[in-house]
């Protein structure tokens, strides 16, 4: 299993030098989706996702009726005060969804009673899938409201603090809520402070995603 090291930020004040600690060092290992799934806490659970209602126009569809013409990957990590937390899997997928459980971890999947928004999670390794009946855009309050978790410029899910969003390495600026879910971003969310530097993270989806369905089909975005 490996390792990251501590992120320290070394300052000298008066003479003196100080070690502030930025984040963790959590453990590395490669989940389902052939992503690294970090070990550190869920910002939030999954079982707020809302019940089956649609939500911003987003539908939740069984997996008889679900249709799927436009699927892609968003990755999103949070820092909250300086220390990493994750999105939990399950995001997005009623209960009593179906865990697939593999020698790489388990994988949260839509089963015959349950439902499937367009924004969900399937592992607690940051990937958001996007899976739509047709070419749209889709922002991160969305998936957000799908998560049934608040997100603005002062909080993201229970975290309070200052927000700032970073996609694909630039700082965007505006209300986090607008930030776009744009195939293969990578997208990081800094709550309170300290705040974290944009930490490029270099992913590449694979595996059966739920076992070949057309919702899962795709092994690259």
């Amino acid at each position: 299993m490996i390792v990251l090291s501590l992120v320290v930020l070394v300052l000298v004040v008066a003479g003196t030098t100080t070690a502030v600690l930025l984040t963790r060092s959590p453990s590395l290992k490669v989940g389902p989706e052939g992503v690294v799934v970090l070990n550190v806490p869920a910002l939030a659970p999954s079982s707020t996702t809302l019940s089956g209602v649609s939500v911003d126009g987003i539908t939740c569809r069984p997996l008889a009726k679900e249709t799927v013409k436009y699927h892609v990957h968003v990755h999103v990590a949070v820092f909250v005060n300086g220390h990493q937390e994750r999105l939990p899997a399950g995001i997005g997928i009623t209960k009593p969804m179906v865990v697939q459980h593999y020698a790489t971890g388990p994988f949260d999947d839509v089963g015959l009673y349950d439902c499937l928004y367009w924004l969900h999670t399937h592992v607690a390794d940051g990937i958001v899938h996007v899976e739509s009946p047709k070419k749209q855009s889709f922002t991160l309050g969305q998936f957000f409201d799908v998560w049934g978790q608040p997100l603005g410029p002062n909080q993201v899910g229970p975290a309070k603090g200052t927000v700032v969003v970073y996609e694909n390495g630039k700082r965007l600026s505006g209300n986090p809520r607008s930030t776009p879910l744009i195939p293969h971003g990578d997208i990081q969310i800094d709550v309170g402070s300290p705040a974290v530097a944009f930490q490029p993270f270099t992913f590449k989806v694979s595996g059966s995603c739920g076992q070949g369905r057309l919702s899962c089909t795709t092994t690259t975005t």
